[in-house]
């Protein structure tokens, strides 16, 4: 991506239009300049657009009614009804835009719209699988990953057969869990399969910035092959040579070479992808650490190489997580956002994060309950995003310290967060209280060439001190901060 430490903004398309539009067709039209203008002053450098592919409403009734999804609709939206259940917008299909979204010119105007605000847009490729009522299945069933009578009555939750179709397929899966009942796997192991998603790629790259691929892990040889060993191995298919993302990759940027790719990933696999292509994979690891509050481990995480950490994705939100604001209490929820937003890799925003939403929509679902805004968590960000939205916090070097007690036997100390960003004889300190007790510490900065008494202003709370720099720069600057607060300080 042209921009350093970039932002991006996740939209849950099929829900969020609605804001805007109540039309059957061309939902797109409808958005307000005004709304992408807003994003792109909020710093915003790409937009991804969930959920934007053509799904199967024949299949809702069928497989969108389990007890575990009723109750999570029951959860999230109180007075939801049948005709609210649209389908996962993971069950695709085929890879052309929701008629009722718009059509590939619509997408092509949106995004040249986008570019013009120095936004990129971004789409979703959900390699592992499609619906089970995806036209593909008679029209290229070579591509699925099939399996034998013997298998299908032995495991029909794994396993289905469709009608029309003399042949039996295995269901989409993640290896940990049961397979998901209204999708149909793709074979990894097939050339045919293989050519046909990177044509698939190669099409929507036309038409995009990048895509943010679903579980790519999942593709993985070793995952992949250990996932389906058992059919594999029976119908004496061989474990592949060459991994599908580098291969994929490749191909896709010898025609579009600044296309961005955006792992959701885990299992320790990130560097693992970052090494097959990718520019950007998922830190779901930060995220779960912010939230048991261990401070070591959450320091300790970023000490990892640069090379790697730049190229993770940051978040506290996003469709398939909690939402910060009821994951965390108030104030951590603000403090958690505060380290995302200012260490190296992209930062992740979703969609109603702003505005302190508290309700976890289920993606089945295609109305979300009204909420009241929180203007609280509403100035928070926007002062943070202003903030950040400058060259330091994208272009400058990014060091981590470490604190230092601010006296004998204060063990405070290690419950603060600290780092500091540089850019052309600017600094930015951040510091942060990330437990629940008032803490203090001192910070050893480099100010040996300052004046003797020099300012440091908190952009955060708007606040100035002056400081010695024989102090700062001998014995440290000393911080002191409440439970779940936060300075960046400008000097």
């Amino acid at each position: 991506m042209d921009i350093q430490n970039p932002i991006i903004y996740e939209i849950n398309t099929r829900v969020w239009i609605k804001n805007f539009s109540n039309k059957k067709k061309n939902a797109l039209l409808d958005v307000p300049d005004s709304f992408w203008q807003d994003l792109a002053d909020k710093g915003i450098n790409a937009v991804w657009l969930m959920g934007i592919w053509k799904t199967n409403h024949s299949i809702v009734k069928k497989y969108c009614f389990e007890d575990y999804l009723i109750r999570s609709y029951e959860k999230a939206l109180k007075d939801w009804k049948e005709e609210d259940v649209i389908g996962s917008p993971f069950a695709i299909d085929e890879y052309i835009v929701d008629p009722e979204l718009g059509d590939f010119e619509i997408l092509s105007k949106l995004r040249e719209k986008l570019n013009s605000l120095g936004i990129k847009l971004i789409l979703d490729f959900i390699h592992n699988h499609f619906s089970i009522g995806s036209k593909l299945i008679k029209k290229k069933p070579e591509i699925f990953l099939f399996a034998d009578e013997e298998m299908y009555e032995r495991d029909d939750h794994t396993f289905f057969k469709q009608e029309g179709i003399d042949r039996v397929f295995a269901h989409g899966r993640d290896p940990f869990f049961p397979a998901w009942q209204d999708t149909v796997q793709v074979n990894y192991i097939n050339p045919e399969a293989i050519a046909f998603m990177i044509d698939t790629l190669l099409r929507i790259a036309g038409y995009c910035d990048g895509v943010r691929c679903d579980m790519a892990m999942l593709a993985l040889s070793n995952i992949y092959y250990n996932t389906w060993r058992g059919v594999l191995n029976k119908l004496g298919f061989q474990k592949p040579d060459r991994e599908f993302w580098q291969v994929a990759i490749r191909r896709i940027r010898e025609q579009f070479p600044g296309f961005l790719f955006i792992a959701e990933a885990y299992w320790d696999l990130e560097w693992n992808l970052q090494q097959l292509g990718f520019d950007y994979t998922y830190d779901k690891k930060l995220t779960d650490r912010l939230h048991w509050g261990n401070v070591e481990e959450i320091r300790n995480h970023l000490m990892a190489e640069p090379g790697y950490q730049n190229k993770l994705v940051r978040f506290i939100e996003n469709h398939d997580e909690e939402r910060s604001i009821t994951l965390f209490s108030k104030h951590q929820a603000k403090t958690a956002a505060l380290i995302i937003s200012t260490i190296p890799g992209m930062r992740f925003y979703f969609n109603g994060q702003f505005e302190g939403k508290r309700i976890k929509l289920p993606v089945q679902l295609g109305r979300e309950p009204a909420e009241t805004e929180n203007q609280c968590m509403l100035n928070f960000y926007n002062k943070l995003l202003k903030i950040i939205n400058t060259d330091i916090f994208h272009q400058g070097e990014w060091t981590l310290l470490s604190p230092l007690p601010a006296w004998e036997n204060n063990g405070t100390f290690s419950n603060l967060l600290a780092w500091l960003w540089n850019y052309k004889n600017e600094n930015r300190l951040v510091v942060i209280n990330y437990s629940e007790i008032k803490s203090q510490c001192r910070l050893k900065l480099d100010v040996k060439d300052y004046d003797e008494s020099f300012e440091i202003f908190d952009l955060l709370n708007d606040t100035s001190y002056m400081r010695s720099s024989e102090e700062v720069y001998h014995v440290g600057l000393y911080v002191e901060l409440q439970s779940f607060q936060g300075h960046i300080f400008a000097f």
